[in-house]
């Protein structure tokens, strides 16, 4: 992936430069990340900022794959284990594991989120020519979390339709812990 990648590692402040080459029209840039031994990649307008795992607080009676809640500069953001969401094992915590903050609209409504990631890889760009439709069978993962598949250095990464990843219900759940923890802040 590093021939294609523009930089060689994603940070905060990676994000907003890549953030502001793709408003420049430099291409379509995504954040490539490993979750498992799969490639995924979400389109970096999607990414507010990467940060180290620390275990999040966790939330009596969630869905399996929201492991919690973190503070993020007096926030509280939902923590969700996309490995779980996918129906595979929970991601083992490691030294190059991280929360990867996103923003995804639902109902009209902007929403938080932390996804729980094995490691970043790098910023990317794909072409959109390069993207092929997801595939009808053979995804361990569900197609409908899918926008395409890409081929990178012979690689497949699998562009994920983040907004798509949670069910309607959970995005219910998030919104109503978000809105709780903003009230304890508050208070």
């Amino acid at each position: 992936m590093n021939a294609n990648a523009l930089t060689p590692a994603a940070g905060p402040g990676k994000v907003s430069q890549a953030k502001a080459a793709a408003r420049a029209g430099r291409g379509q840039l995504y954040l490539a990340f490993m979750l498992g031994n799969e490639i995924f990649a979400i389109d970096i307008l999607r990414i507010r900022e990467i940060i180290e795992y620390n275990p999040p607080t966790p939330v009596p009676m969630m869905p399996p794959s929201l492991q919690g809640v973190i503070n993020v500069r007096g926030a509280v953001v939902p923590v969700v284990d996309l490995a779980v969401r996918f129906g595979w094992e929970p991601t083992g915590v490691g030294r190059r594991t991280c929360i990867v903050i996103v923003e995804i609209e639902h109902a009209g409504n902007k929403h938080v989120l932390g996804l729980v990631v094995d490691k970043v890889n790098a910023v990317t760009e794909i072409k959109s020519e390069d993207i092929d439709m997801p595939p009808a069978f053979g995804a361990r993962i569900n197609a409908d979390f899918i926008s395409g598949m890409a081929r990178i250095n012979n690689e497949f990464v699998i562009v994920l339709n983040i907004a798509r990843t949670l069910t309607i219900e959970e995005m219910a759940v998030v919104q109503q812990v978000a809105a709780q923890g903003d009230e304890a802040v508050e208070d």
